[in-house]
């Protein structure tokens, strides 16, 4: 008989232990805790662009996504993780990338995304990573040289739907025509093809298009600030502080720097040297 509620007690115990996982599974990727999935999976989801050389460009030769933000996102994995911890990339673009992270299908997104006070009502950020500013994108011969020459005879300026820079012109130059195209790959084929007179995002992105383009260049300096952060869901404190801390660690490890230097330390025009962290 003891023989008997000893096996009826295993089999209660082993069908509370499988309720419980069921739980936790039918749970939505989004209010699992990312740190606790994080550590069993070994692996952290990063959203990155795939269309923004210098930050996250993808090499067709090894069809992999490379970039200034793709190496933080490393090394932040690293940190979180320790030497054997995976990052694994999902291609977002400004339109998808807060969808994609509502919904639980990344863990974070790190992707040229700057720290908004209307952003923040969504998602929480981590401290900045890199701290750009709004310019413009220019053929060389144009006689655009800043954000006041957009006002003169309603020049179109090019920016991307889902980023803040079209509002950030529209204040700046209401007098400009703003035409939104759904990436920084069309906004380049429409300002070389003459749809617009100027390409308008961070100047991060812009330089880097104009490596990528020879015969433009970027002008007119920062007319905005705009530090770019880790976007996470609401509700992970824990994981937004693992982030910080890794982020805090990979600077004053000197890592940040030769990841900068890496990608930024030979563009024309960049200001290396003010942008370093210690």
């Amino acid at each position: 008989m003891k023989k008997v509620f000893r096996l009826v007690g295993i089999v209660l115990s082993s069908l509370v232990v499988l309720v419980m996982l069921s739980a936790c599974g039918s749970k939505a990727l989004s209010a699992q805790n990312v740190v606790t999935r994080a550590k069993q999976t070994n692996t952290i989801t990063w959203g990155v662009k795939a269309d923004t050389k210098l930050f996250g460009l993808m090499d067709v030769k090894d069809d992999t996504i490379k970039g200034f933000d793709v190496d933080i996102a490393k090394a932040i994995t690293k940190q979180i993780l320790g030497p054997k911890g995976k990052a694994n990339f999902v291609q977002v673009t400004s339109q998808t990338r807060m969808p994609l992270l509502k919904n639980g299908n990344i863990d974070a997104i790190i992707a040229t995304m700057t720290i908004t006070p209307e952003r923040e009502k969504q998602v929480d950020f981590s401290k900045s990573y890199f701290d750009a500013g709004q310019s413009l994108l220019v053929k060389d011969s144009s006689p655009i040289h800043n954000i006041k020459d957009l006002n003169k005879n309603g020049a179109t300026v090019l920016g991307v739907v889902g980023s803040n820079s079209v509002q950030n012109v529209a204040k700046a130059a209401p007098k400009a025509r703003v035409l939104q195209l759904s990436d920084y790959a069309q906004a380049m084929t429409a300002l070389k093809s003459g749809q617009g007179e100027a390409l308008t995002t961070d100047n991060g992105i812009l330089f880097g298009m104009a490596v990528e383009n020879p015969g433009y260049h970027v002008v007119g300096g920062a007319f905005t600030k705009e530090p770019y952060g880790v976007a996470i869901n609401k509700g992970q404190p824990e994981f937004k502080a693992d982030v910080n801390k890794a982020l805090r660690q990979i600077e004053k490890s000197g890592e940040y720097n030769r990841i900068l230097k890496k990608w930024f330390g030979n563009v024309k025009g960049f200001n290396y040297k003010e942008m370093e962290r210690h």
